[in-house]
């Protein structure tokens, strides 16, 4: 394990962490942009989510054995090195608009980052006292979502400023609007491989764990972890769902830029990383922050659910509706940070497979915006259908006031 003053570690990280945050809410903006050049309805849509995050689960452990016989430094050169091989796949993607090629590509990119996500966050967790993990985490999420805040308004105010235009002029030119997505993914694959080589030629230490040939167990005989796995998975479900399905609400409410809304959700999960790194753990614990956030969560969906789809009182030019799927981004922001290190505590040895185990949790948001979709779709009432969320903040809040606490399954 490297030294706490290891400042070019923390600093390679975080411009890590800016690429999980730019690349992943981008999906945010794809979604309504590929429902138009691609022809689909809504839940046809959500399945760029699906894509994106299946990838974390069919390929979190095979990748941990990756990174086991690597390292980390090499394995996240690898993974950035993926991902730019998904880039570079949205080209023949753009030119024959097929639906499979995008979803081929978001799954590739999906496979980069999760060789990525398994290598950096135990740095994070293990940098410093456990105790602090979580305000070290959340200068993380900090940055990963100032990039979710930038990713969207560049893509439809720079790259696609003529898009929502677009959406109601049926002599528009859908090849040449897919032709769009040529040159930013181009230069992502070009950036992505000048990290590949940053991150070779770096002075980054390898991660050191204690080995304690005695200790036969596996991962799951640690309950703390594989609830943590659990409450995670609901975590990102309803993470996505905020943040990916919100361009479509407000795409069907006639919401100006609406490909734009990701970035609403993302400022305020800026927000609530701000009072983590101030207030953990100081003033808060990661626990309490763990109920608090999910408790949050439950009252905002029932904003959600139950108010104005016309009146603007919270944000200006949003309906109250939206405001309040773009709030969930501050009940959201401190689950990420605060499960991690409750989870993987005294893990030792078996810190690289519980990461990677958390990383398959991720998977909650291909499913569960998946699930998301097809109830709004059943009962065409996409407001009501946020409501399903409440599930996954119960999940959340049961992690945080009993499960982390588990050290064995006969507690």
């Amino acid at each position: 394990m490297y030294k706490k003053s290891n400042f070019l570690a923390i600093v390679i990280i975080g411009i890590l962490f800016f690429i999980f945050g730019f690349v992943t809410w981008l999906n945010g903006s794809l979604i309504p942009f590929l429902k138009i050049i691609c022809d689909l309805n809504d839940f046809q849509a959500l399945f760029v989510t699906f894509a994106f995050y299946i990838a974390y689960t069919v390929m979190a452990f095979p990748m941990a054995s990756v990174l086991e016989k690597t390292g980390y430094k090499k394995g996240m050169a690898l993974g950035l090195f993926v991902m730019s091989l998904g880039a570079l796949l949205f080209i023949p993607a753009a030119f024959s608009r097929e639906f499979i090629l995008f979803l081929l590509a978001l799954f590739t990119l999906g496979t980069g980052l999760t060789i990525l996500q398994t290598a950096s966050n135990p740095y994070i967790v293990l940098v410093g006292p456990i105790e602090s993990a979580a305000m070290r985490i959340s200068i993380m999420g900090l940055i990963n979502k100032a990039a979710g805040v930038l990713a969207p308004f560049l893509f439809t105010a720079f790259i696609f400023s003529d898009l929502n235009n677009s959406l109601h002029v049926a002599t528009v030119d859908i090849h040449e609007l897919a032709k769009e997505l040529l040159l930013p993914y181009i230069i992502m694959a070009v950036v992505l491989f000048c990290l590949t080589l940053l991150i070779l030629f770096s002075s980054l230490p390898e991660l050191e764990f204690e080995n304690d040939p005695y200790d036969t167990s596996s991962i799951f005989a640690f309950p703390h972890l594989v609830l943590g796995a659990i409450a995670l998975f609901f975590y990102v479900g309803i993470e996505v769902i905020a943040g990916d399905t919100i361009g479509l609400y407000g795409q069907s409410l006639g919401v100006v830029d609406a490909t734009s809304l990701t970035s609403y959700t993302m400022a305020f999960m800026v927000v609530g990383y701000l009072v983590g790194i101030f207030f953990i753990p100081k003033f808060l614990s990661q626990e309490k922050a763990l109920i608090f956030s999910s408790l949050l969560g439950i009252i905002l969906l029932f904003g959600v659910a139950f108010s104005s789809t016309t009146e603007s009182n919270i944000i200006s030019n949003l309906p109250d509706s939206v405001a309040f799927v773009a709030l969930l981004g501050l009940a959201n922001a401190l689950v990420w940070p605060s499960i991690w290190p409750l989870a993987l505590r005294d893990l030792k040895k078996h810190t690289p497979k519980g990461s990677a185990l958390l990383i398959m949790a991720i998977s909650g948001g291909a499913f569960l915006p998946l699930a998301f979709g097809k109830i709004a779709q059943v009962s065409t009432d996409m407001q009501i259908s946020y409501l399903v969320g409440i599930v996954c903040y119960a999940m959340i809040f049961m992690y945080g006031i009993k499960w982390h606490k588990l050290t064995s399954w006969s507690a």
